[in-house]
C-alpha cells in the first residue's frame, strides 16, 4: 500500500502519544474499577500486515483470550485486545482478587471481569484515538472470546465479509504491584476507511 511508504517517524510519535493518552486512561479506569493503584508501561506502536496479526500473537494455532468491539462512525472498524490464557488468570487474579486455579475454562463471572477489563483499556485508546484525529468512532457492546488465535479474528471480520490489509497494534503492559500483563490491541480498519485514518493523521493520500 502507498500510503504505508508514507508513515514516517512523526506518525508513529503521534502514534506513540495517542498510546501513551490511552494508557493514562485506561490505567486511571482500572484504578478506580478495582480500587487498587495500576501502572502501564510506555506502549510500543507499529502498522503490521493483516495476515502476520496471529504470528504476532504466538501463531493462529495459539489459544486465546480476545474482547472484541465493533467501532462505528468515521472509520469502521474492529478493535481487538488480546492476551494469553496465562495472562488472562494472572490478570483476574492479580486485579479482581479471583483465583482460577489449574482451570482449563473461565466460569461467568471470570469471564464477565475479563469483559469489563478488555472494553476498559479497548475503549480508553479508542477514546484518545478519536479525540485526537477529530473522528467519529463509536464502539460496540464487547464480547469476549476463547479460542485459538486464526480462529477469533476470522470470525471477527467474517461477518461483514472482508480482510482488512493492515492493522494498527498497541503493545502494552500493565502491573499492580511486581505483577505484570502483557496485552495487545489491534485496530483493523475497513480497506476503505484506512484512507481517513492516514489523513487525520497528517499522511498524504495518493
Amino acid at each position: 500500500m502507498d500510503n504505508m511508504k508514507s508513515f514516517d517517524d512523526f506518525q508513529f510519535d503521534v502514534l506513540r502519544e495517542v498510546g501513551n493518552i490511552g494508557a493514562g486512561n485506561a490505567a486511571t479506569a482500572l484504578s478506580k474499577l478495582i480500587q487498587k493503584e495500576i501502572d502501564m508501561k510506555v506502549p510500543q506502536v507499529k502498522i503490521i500486515p493483516f495476515d502476520e496479526i496471529a504470528d504476532f500473537v504466538g501463531g493462529a494455532e495459539t489459544v486465546v483470550v480476545s474482547v472484541l468491539l465493533r467501532v462505528f462512525g468515521d472509520i469502521p472498524a474492529h478493535m481487538f485486545f488480546i492476551i494469553s490464557v496465562e495472562s488472562a488468570k494472572n490478570l483476574i487474579k492479580q486485579l479482581m482478587g479471583i483465583d482460577t486455579g489449574e482451570a482449563e475454562e473461565f466460569d461467568e463471572m471470570e469471564l464477565s471481569a475479563l469483559n469489563e477489563i478488555g472494553n476498559i483499556l479497548a475503549g480508553s485508546y479508542l477514546s484518545s484515538l478519536a479525540d485526537f484525529t477529530k473522528l467519529n468512532m463509536q464502539p460496540s457492546v464487547p464480547a469476549v472470546a476463547i479460542d485459538m488465535a486464526g480462529a477469533i479474528l476470522s470470525y471477527g471480520l467474517m461477518e461483514i465479509g472482508y480482510q482488512g490489509d493492515y492493522a494498527l497494534t498497541i503493545d502494552t503492559a500493565f502491573f499492580e504491584g511486581n505483577d505484570e500483563v502483557e496485552g495487545h490491541f489491534f485496530l483493523i480498519p475497513e480497506p476503505d476507511s484506512l484512507k481517513q485514518l492516514f489523513i487525520a493523521l497528517g499522511v498524504p493520500s495518493e
